[in-house]
C-alpha cells in the first residue's frame, strides 16, 4: 500500500454540529488529480492538528474516505488512504473491547473513555479505485472504527453514555477558546508549547 502524499496545503477542520459532520457521506467514485490533492491537504492538516487520522467531512467535504497514520499495538507505523470504507468487527467470544480514551479533531482537546473492539478490518478502495483490506489492532483498530463512523455520520459521542458525554462536551467547552476558529491553520495551544 501506497504511503501518504506531502505537498499539501493545511485546512481548517470542521466542527461538530456543522451538517456534513452528522450526515453520511458520498461515496467517491472519481480517482483523480483533485482526489490526490484533497489527500495531500488532507493530510498536512492531519498532521498540523496531531492527529492519527482524519475524515473528509472533517474538512468540510462530503465524501466517504479518510486517511491515517497510526501505530498498532505493537507500535508498528501504519499510513494510507481508504475509500468507501466498511468495517468489520470481531463477534461473540473474538470480541474483546478496549475502554481507553478517544478524542477527535472535530471537537479538539476532550478525551473520554469509549469502548471499541480491540481488532478491526477495515474494507475500501485506494486512491486508484483498486479494492484494499487492512486489519488493526489497538489503536489503529480505534482510528478505522472512529473514522468509518465519520463516513456514515457518526461521532464517538454517539457511541458513549449520556454520562461519559456530559463530560467530554464540558472539557470541550473548557478548552474550546484555545483553539481558533480556523485550527489548525491557525495554531491551537499545544502548537504554542515548546
Amino acid at each position: 500500500m501506497a504511503g501518504l502524499p506531502d505537498g499539501g496545503k493545511v485546512l481548517p477542520i470542521t466542527r461538530w454540529g456543522t451538517p456534513v459532520m452528522h450526515q453520511r457521506c458520498r461515496p467517491v467514485t472519481e480517482f483523480d488529480d483533485a482526489l490526490a490533492q484533497l489527500v495531500a491537504d488532507m493530510t498536512a492538516t492531519m498532521h498540523a492538528a496531531d492527529g492519527v487520522g482524519l475524515a473528509a467531512n472533517q474538512v468540510g467535504i462530503d465524501l466517504a474516505f479518510f486517511v491515517f497514520y497510526c501505530t498498532d499495538e505493537d507500535d508498528v507505523l501504519h499510513e494510507g488512504v481508504v475509500c468507501n470504507p466498511t468495517v468489520e468487527l470481531p463477534e461473540g467470544r473474538a470480541r474483546d473491547l478496549d475502554d481507553s480514551d478517544e478524542g477527535c479533531l472535530s471537537l479538539p482537546g476532550a478525551y473520554v473513555p469509549c469502548a471499541r473492539p480491540d481488532f478491526a478490518t477495515v474494507r475500501g478502495v485506494d486512491l486508484t479505485g483498486a479494492p484494499l483490506e487492512l486489519t488493526g489492532t489497538g489503536l489503529l483498530a480505534r482510528c478505522f472504527q472512529h473514522e468509518t463512523d465519520h463516513t456514515n455520520g457518526i461521532v464517538f459521542a454517539d457511541r458513549i453514555s449520556k454520562r461519559w458525554r456530559k463530560k467530554l462536551y464540558a472539557e470541550h467547552e473548557m478548552l474550546a477558546g484555545g483553539y481558533p476558529a480556523d485550527w489548525p491553520v491557525s495554531p491551537g495551544p499545544a502548537d504554542h508549547a515548546s
